[in-house]
């Protein structure tokens, strides 16, 4: 038998945030302004915490640094990637993360990119991803004058969408959305814009103009999703939503029982919805696993959507 790490997600408050992550997940929430739930995560900002079995009580970080093994022997060090569940209430900033070469330098950190599964939007939530400034000066000019309502690219979003989102892309997840987020391990973000919103104090939130000037990708590439693949399983589907050098993303609707082979270092799987039988165990909407090298198949039963995230 392999190792199967279930673990327990870390919650943040957020200016933004709300109580979806209580009222949908379950979860122990700090406040009423709760934005977001690190799932499965082994930075230093969040690190996930294991609920059951021999590792019970060590962080995911931990394991990481002592049983690489389990982990593929993939190299770096630290553990990769990290799963959110963002409950936006209100606008997040408009922001934009740095690639790998700029962290390193600048953060001494990994880049992010990242990618968003919407789980729930409300009637007409939008969503920003890149912006139409052709030329660097343009960009800065439109960011000088304060015209954000002309340089970025605004849409309205639903259930079910999914968006990749590169290093260097301009982007705000809007109010009214619920998003499952996977990522690079990295907690870089450089906010350009945030509506002017103040605190309780009557302080506007740091920006961080310069950074985001340096890094975001001019013109963007506002069309950088590309098709997904799907794939008939025995009692359900798999769709693979990404495949990049960073990681890959599937979805699966599972309407019984099936078995999923592992050939990866690891696998993140997080339930969305519904509940069943996870390798004998009884899991629901809201439960997370690390699935470890050494545990080459697992075995669901039941009727559920489960995202699987790895390297």
């Amino acid at each position: 038998m392999g190792h199967i790490l279930k673990v327990q997600p870390v919650l943040k408050e957020k200016i933004w945030g709300g109580t979806k992550l209580r009222d949908v997940y379950g979860y122990d929430i700090p406040s009423d302004h709760t934005g977001e739930a690190w799932v499965i995560s082994g930075h230093k900002s969040g690190d996930c915490p294991i609920v059951e079995g021999e590792y019970k009580g060590k962080t995911v970080s931990w394991m990481f640094e002592n049983h690489r093994e389990l982990f593929g022997n993939v190299e770096g060090d630290q553990f990769p990637l990290l799963v959110k569940i963002i409950d936006a209430k209100q606008d997040l900033s408009v922001q934009v993360h740095p690639d790998n070469e700029y962290a390193k330098i600048h953060e001494n950190s990994l880049g992010k990119t990242e990618s968003w599964y919407v789980l729930q939007a409300d009637e007409g939530t939008d969503m920003v991803m890149g912006h139409y400034a052709k030329t660097k000066e343009e960009f800065i000019k439109d960011i000088e004058e304060d015209k954000y309502d002309e340089l970025l690219n605004r849409f309205k979003i639903h259930k079910g969408d999914f968006f990749y989102i590169p290093a260097g892309t301009l982007h705000a997840i809007c109010g009214g959305s619920l998003i499952y987020e996977a990522q690079q391990s990295s907690d870089i973000t450089y906010r350009v814009y945030d509506y002017h919103r103040k605190d309780a104090d009557g302080n506007e939130r740091q920006l961080h103009v310069q950074q985001s000037i340096d890094v975001t990708n001019v013109p963007a590439d506002i069309d950088q999703n590309k098709e997904f693949s799907q794939t008939i399983l025995e009692n359900g589907t798999k769709t693979r939503y990404v495949d990049s050098e960073f990681f890959k993303v599937d979805r699966y609707q599972l309407n019984g029982k099936n078995v999923i082979k592992n050939d990866e270092p690891f696998m993140m799987v997080s339930i969305i919805e519904g509940t069943g039988i996870f390798e004998g165990n009884e899991v629901k909407k809201g439960d997370h696993f690390v699935i470890c090298s050494d545990q080459k198949e697992v075995t669901f039963d039941g009727d559920m959507e489960v995202m699987i995230s790895t390297l």
